[in-house]
């Protein structure tokens, strides 16, 4: 079966002595059971996630957890009203990489509470220099197990849903069930799997945003219920593979701030699906979607939905609002696919 579910993780190996406590008793005060049901009755937690956190927390050690302190200092830039309702919404993020791994982690230092995360890939050592889950005690371990443990560490009370498959047209709706939005983490090179879970989004209404590391920058895009869709906007349906690459790249991207400072050309591998990137990209992309994702989940601040997009360059210092109306059909779109398919012998 695609879909592993695993509400309970042991985060350590090593379990807590038992030895003086022969059976259940009532906690003591500062115990891990009492903190946390202290900190979250509050908060409207249900009881199977207050067991899950109680269990989490006696597993690794976390006695002094406490969910209110751990993200108070949030609260500022956001009221206390939202970051409680925060702890109620739930991510679907699909890719455990160099972006989907730091989608993760900002957003459960955010504070939300339920993340529905799938990849099927484990860590090797190309991945050090991007991806937060790789280690040397990580490699050849799964990522979605990793990046899960790391979540769990920044907050217990998570509920996490595990697709270690990844996800496929048998479970993609199961893989959104519950989300209130999309993030996107897939790997550039994954383009049938992107196109699937955009097209279940739009049938569904779910908002879906997807952040592209570039150079050392990151260029968003946002497709909003109503707005204009994903295939829409990138128009790659009956397009041949290297085609659909391509659209993907011009259209992510249309300000092309990151053109310029490659210095080595060779790197970009589009057959063999490789490419060069930088961990400042990956933690940009972090950042600029969790915002967006923020203001969606609370209904405050202007989202902008495809045809618009956002593009930051720190090498350049340079920042673009984009527009693109018709996306990949506007004129200069067809444009710019003309000058990439030359550069990359494409059609």
């Amino acid at each position: 079966m695609d879909l592993v579910v695993r509400d309970v993780r042991v985060l350590r190996a090593a379990p807590m002595s038992m030895a003086s406590s022969p059976g259940p008793q009532k906690p003591d005060a500062g115990s891990a059971d009492e903190t946390i049901c202290n900190a979250n009755k509050d908060d409207g937690m249900t009881e199977e996630r207050l067991a899950t956190a109680r269990e989490t927390a006696r597993a690794c050690g976390s006695e002094s957890f406490n969910v209110s302190e751990a993200f108070s200092r949030n609260i500022g830039w956001v009221t206390r009203e939202e970051q409680a309702a925060l702890a109620h919404k739930r991510v679907a993020i699909a890719g455990m990489g160099g972006v989907g791994g730091s989608h993760l982690l900002t957003l459960a230092r955010l504070g939300i509470g339920g993340f529905n995360l799938s990849d099927y890939d484990s860590y090797e050592a190309a991945n050090f220099n991007r991806q937060a889950g790789a280690r040397v005690s990580t490699i050849g371990r799964p990522k979605v197990q990793v990046m899960s443990e790391m979540a769990r560490d920044i907050n217990p009370t998570l509920t996490l849903r595990e697709f270690d498959q990844g996800v496929t047209p048998e479970n993609v709706h199961e893989f959104l069930d519950g989300a209130d939005v999309y993030l996107d983490g897939v790997d550039f090179f994954a383009v049938e799997a992107r196109r699937m879970l955009f097209a279940a989004c739009t049938e569904r209404g779910i908002p879906a945003v997807t952040a592209a590391p570039l150079g050392m920058g990151v260029a968003l895009l946002s497709f909003l219920p109503g707005k204009m869709s994903f295939e829409e906007y990138f128009r790659l349906e009956g397009q041949p593979r290297d085609e659909q690459l391509l659209r993907f790249l011009v259209g992510l991207a249309p300000a092309h701030l990151h053109a310029g400072y490659l210095v080595d050309p060779s790197t970009v591998d589009l057959e063999n699906e490789k490419g060069p990137s930088t961990p400042m990209a990956a933690d940009l992309c972090a950042g600029l979607a969790a915002t967006e994702v923020l203001k969606i989940l609370l209904g405050r601040g202007k989202v902008l939905a495809a045809p618009w997009g956002l593009h930051f360059d720190a090498f350049r210092g340079k920042f673009r609002k984009t527009w693109r109306p018709w996306g990949n059909r506007n004129w200069v779109q067809r444009l710019m696919l003309a000058v990439a398919r030359r550069q990359f012998g494409g059609r």
